[in-house]
């Protein structure tokens, strides 16, 4: 039956031939395997579903007060992945970053004890921080070291460092200033370290994403040996990119010692795979040249609300550990999977 006939009988003829409009579906999914393909549609996606999961299954995870506290855990590590996704960009890494915390908080810890008033102390923590970082930048950019090899180093430097000046003792007694900003809230509600980190990452998102800075440092990653002939100070960004490190570290310190009102040998233990974890789940490539703030933010919230519901439920940190290595791979994976369909295609 031809389309007149068809016409005639009325019944509307097809307007789109039977393998055009195969065309047209084949595109349509293709764009949203395009769309879920992107680090950071699959971690929105995962982050709507692990919220979603958790406000049927526990009572008490929409209280306000509840959602708000549990950002505690994770802003001062937030802070610290901000920079380090920067670095692992221009293909470095910097595994010293719980001993640069430790260090800092030692130090306040003795200047405090020492006199320095409590305004003075933030300032004590933040040049602890950057002068690790600067030992740091020097050892990879003068003496040409391997960043992991260097920072594997200095972490068991600065932390040795802690342990001695420390030994089996504890500073405490830190002014109210410091447990106000570590413990604190604004309007009674938001943490203070919470909007602190949301600060600083619109800051790092414009340095990264609209600034000369950030797409030298995104050419940097992605071939170093070109960059440098382009005329990139290729070992000036880095230096100062490791500065920056010990410097949000020094913050970090200053942040937690007032949160949990005391300095010991062992704080931040083991959070350098924590903080590199939520850069590598954020999009952040481990081989340079790739990456976004944005990737790494809702990496963080997406771990903080799986830890979160995890707590809720009394699950034991080391099933928390093994939650959170399988989100990992399988956000790792799922783009690889979807990308290599489509090609065969």
């Amino acid at each position: 039956m031809n389309a007149t006939s068809q016409t005639l009988h009325g019944e509307a003829p097809d307007s789109v031939p039977v393998r055009s409009r195969y065309t047209i579906l084949d595109r349509k999914a293709h764009r949203i395997g395009q769309y879920f393909a992107h680090w950071e549609a699959l971690l929105a996606l995962l982050l709507i579903a692990v919220f979603a999961a958790n406000s049927v299954l526990l009572p008490n995870f929409l209280d306000a007060y509840n959602l708000a506290d549990s950002t505690f855990n994770f802003s001062e590590k937030a802070l610290i992945a901000l920079p380090m996704a920067l670095l692992i960009i221009c293909r470095e890494i910097d595994i010293s970053v719980s001993g640069i915390l430790a260090l800092s908080s030692v130090a306040m810890g003795f200047a405090h004890h020492h006199g320095v008033p409590p305004q003075g102390l933030l300032f004590v923590a933040l040049a602890m921080g950057s002068l690790c970082g600067c030992l740091n930048g020097v050892l990879v950019t003068r003496f040409a070291l391997p960043s992991i090899v260097v920072t594997i180093g200095t972490v068991a430097l600065f932390r040795g460092l802690a342990s001695v000046i420390l030994g089996d003792q504890a500073y405490t007694g830190y002014p109210p200033l410091l447990i106000d900003w570590g413990q604190g809230y604004f309007f009674d509600i938001v943490p203070r370290p919470f909007v602190i980190l949301l600060v600083f990452c619109a800051l790092f998102a414009v340095l990264l994403h609209a600034t000369s800075w950030g797409r030298r440092i995104f050419a940097i990653g992605c071939n170093p040996g070109a960059a440098r002939f382009s005329g990139v100070a290729v070992d000036r960004y880095r230096f100062a990119l490791f500065v920056a490190t010990g410097a949000m570290a020094g913050l970090a310190a200053w942040l937690l010692t007032g949160r949990i009102g005391s300095t010991r040998p062992n704080i931040a233990m083991g959070w350098e795979l924590e903080v590199i974890t939520m850069v590598i789940l954020g999009g952040v490539s481990i081989a340079g040249g790739k990456g976004s703030i944005g990737g790494v933010l809702l990496a963080v919230l997406l771990l903080g609300m799986v830890t979160y519901g995890l707590a809720l439920l009394n699950i034991p940190g080391v099933i928390m550990t093994i939650v959170v290595g399988i989100l990992l791979l399988i956000t790792i994976a799922l783009p690889r999977l979807l990308n290599r369909k489509h090609t065969r295609k």
